[in-house]
Parts: C-alpha cells; structure tokens; sequence
C-alpha cells in the first residue's frame, strides 16, 4: 500500500512488464488527475477500475476515451 496514487499505479506497471498489456487496472481510491490514465495506457491497460469522486474525474474520463480504455466508477 503506497500513499502516493501515481507512484502507486507506475509500480504495478513496472512490475507488470510485459503482463500489463491487455490487463485492468484497479484502485481502491480515486485517480486526482488524468495522469495515471496516460500512463495506463502507454502500458497498454485496457480497462481501469476505480471510486470515482476526484473533481477531476471528467479529466481521466476524457483521457481514457481517447485511448480507448474502459472505465468503471465503483463509488
């Protein structure tokens, strides 16, 4: 359990490597910025999971429409 959401996300994907490509993405709190996203989708994630509830959640929306990856608020 890192604090940090992005660091977070940017260690399952190096630990990933190669797996991530086609995977889903899960987290157990909300994305505070599109960055993640970009990220997950440079690794070639399919699918994010998440709560939801950043007042930035149009931002990751839009950026998870443009690369085409399925996104799933839980909250």
């Amino acid at each position: 359990g890192q604090m940090n959401r992005v660091g977070s996300a940017k260690i399952a994907i190096e630990q990933a490597g190669e797996k991530a490509q086609g995977s889903a993405l899960g987290s157990d709190a909300f994305f505070p910025m599109s960055d993640t996203v970009e990220n997950a989708a440079k690794a070639g994630i399919t699918a994010i999971i998440q709560p939801g509830g950043s007042i930035r959640d149009e931002d990751s929306i839009r950026m998870a429409d443009e690369y085409g990856i399925t996104m799933v608020f839980t909250g």
